[in-house]
């Protein structure tokens, strides 16, 4: 699944990150740039929160595009996290788009964005957003006592002077690294790991355990991840990429344009994933909105790891009925494995790459014919199927999640399907992945 994924960074490409204080207009100028909308953007500060990182082209030359947060002096404890982010994207980059809002001219935040980024060194480029029209390019000359040399005007919103800004940056990259065609096909086997869950559950504390970098902003306000955020890690199997999404709410709950717009990406991030780690809240137990979320995460064909977060909170008697709020509320979903961790100390959180390999192990896995119609004929004699019904023949047509075809006499009713379904899983060892069966009638 993860071949169908779009525009993300490729390795080997130069890297160009935008980067100033907030609401100047980043998220704008990134989707003007990549000519779609890819960043979440809303007319008010601290929308952008996490590194936002994709493929972009100009004119023929290919680079990763990141979009920051907005730096901010002081502030919050999230505020600073947010900062901290910037200031990683700017300290790796190859060339920076340094945004200030024209209309407001220079402040002391972008005095303090602009010491950070001469300290990267990378060449940078002072965009004066938000120049609409002649009248407000009058206040672009004061930029030039930044030392950035002339100020690019522009208007993310129209497109106005993007061009000529874009021509002046490529021209500044260095060449793509060359990657041997041993690096391009591991790239290629890169499979795809999603972080799902509801608002404030721990997906991101998560993350950024699993990856061993604080890459998402966590704290305990609900709603801090806005855009699905990625990032690949090396394991003993192979590499990976993780994928913390934004937390997702009934949506009738969802009041707000930005968070409409976190969710959409974050199914969409489900449906391209080939495992998707089910975050739930441990100390509030299975709800009505986990096991929505569950049913659209299963609806997705991905195997489904069940993580039940913040163990360590959990009294005996709360651990003790888990099992039984796990068999009431999620009982249609496969044999899936359930993990009680805690994000936050590391408990048991090494156990899920193991785990997870399993799952993608059983995800791609191809079954010999042969092996398919041992397990279909001792499954019919066991049990038989109803009104002289019977699979004639069986075969795999697919893989990622594993697809078989049964050739059949007559139809086989829906709770038999479901039977032979679960004898192929256990007979084939496919483990919590999901499993996908087409009946074909002998007379077609």
């Amino acid at each position: 699944m993860t071949d169908d994924v779009e525009n993300e960074p490729r390795a080997g490409l130069p890297t160009v990150v935008i980067a100033g204080r907030p609401n100047v207009g980043k998220s704008t100028l990134m989707n003007r740039i990549l000519g779609r909308r890819e960043a979440i953007v809303e007319e008010r500060p601290g929308v952008t929160r996490d590194r936002k990182e994709v493929e972009a082209e100009w004119q023929g030359t290919e680079f990763n595009l990141i979009d920051t947060g907005g730096w901010m002096t002081g502030g919050s404890a999230i505020d600073q996290k947010v900062s901290r982010q910037a200031e990683v994207a700017i300290m790796a980059a190859d060339a920076i788009l340094f945004v200030v809002d024209a209309t407001v001219g220079l402040t002391e935040d972008d005095d303090q964005v602009v010491r950070r980024v001469r300290q990267a060194g990378a060449p940078t480029f002072c965009v004066a957003n938000k120049v609409d029209d002649l009248i407000h390019e009058d206040g672009v000359w004061e930029l030039a006592g930044l030392g950035l040399g002339p100020a690019f005007p522009v208007s993310s919103l129209h497109g106005r002077g993007v061009g000529d800004l874009l021509d002046a940056v490529v021209a500044e990259l260095p060449a793509p690294l060359e990657l041997d065609d041993d690096v391009e096909e591991e790239e290629e086997r890169i499979f795809s790991v999603a972080l799902v869950g509801r608002p404030n559950v721990g997906k991101s504390t998560l993350f950024n355990r699993l990856i061993g970098e604080d890459r998402s902003i966590t704290h305990d306000m609900p709603g801090t991840t806005r855009d699905t955020i990625d990032t690949v890690i090396d394991t003993p199997t192979g590499p990976i990429r993780f994928l913390d999404t934004a937390g997702m709410r009934r949506r009738s709950r969802i009041d707000e344009d930005t968070e409409y717009y976190s969710v959409l990406r974050a199914l969409k991030a489900v449906d391209k994933a080939d495992v998707a780690l089910l975050v739930i809240d441990g100390t509030e137990g299975i709800t009505q909105q986990d096991q929505r979320l569950a049913e659209r995460v299963d609806a997705a064909g991905c195997p489904i790891l069940l993580i039940l977060n913040k163990w360590d909170l959990l009294n005996t008697e709360q651990k003790d009925s888990f099992d039984a709020q796990v068999e009431r509320r999620l009982g249609f979903l496969p044999d899936i494995p359930v993990h009680r961790v805690s994000a936050l100390t590391g408990q048991r959180v090494e156990r899920l790459l193991p785990s997870m390999s399993l799952a993608i192990d059983a995800y791609q896995q191809r079954v010999p014919t042969r092996k398919v119609n041992e397990v279909i004929r001792r499954a019919q004699q066991a049990t038989p199927a109803p009104q002289g019904a019977r699979v004639l023949y069986a075969t795999q047509g697919a893989a990622h999640p594993p697809t078989f075809t049964l050739f059949t006499n007559r139809d086989l009713p829906d709770h038999y399907l479901r039977y032979l379904e679960r004898q192929l899983r256990d007979g084939l060892d496919l483990g919590p992945t999901s499993v996908k069966l087409r009946v074909r009638r002998r007379n077609e």
